[in-house]
């Protein structure tokens, strides 16, 4: 594997745990969401550009591209309607008051 693809790979990772992290430590959907939907977006695209890479100009390189600009274009508009039905349903957002 190249070690480039194999670097790219490993921050995606990287980011990914940290995504997984915030989604146990932080208090509420407004902050998950808002936690989740900036580092999987960055771990996604670092993981199938690192797989893209690996994969050189083939069928699958296009299947992984396709995916990635999917999912970037995807994320925001899911975590937005997430927090937006969250929120339309009564839920308030955290404060240290309620701590």
């Amino acid at each position: 594997m190249s070690w480039v693809a194999l670097g790219l790979i490993l921050v995606g990772l990287f980011f990914l745990f940290v995504a997984a992290v915030g989604v146990l430590r932080l208090p509420d959907v407004f902050t998950r969401s808002h936690a989740v939907s900036l580092t999987d977006s960055l771990g996604a695209f670092f993981v199938l550009g690192g797989l893209a890479l690996y994969q050189g100009f083939s069928t699958n390189l296009f299947k992984i591209l396709i995916v990635l600009v999917l999912l970037l274009l995807l994320n925001p508009v899911i975590s937005h309607a997430t927090v937006r039905a969250a929120f339309r349903c009564g839920l308030k957002p955290w404060s240290k008051e309620d701590a």
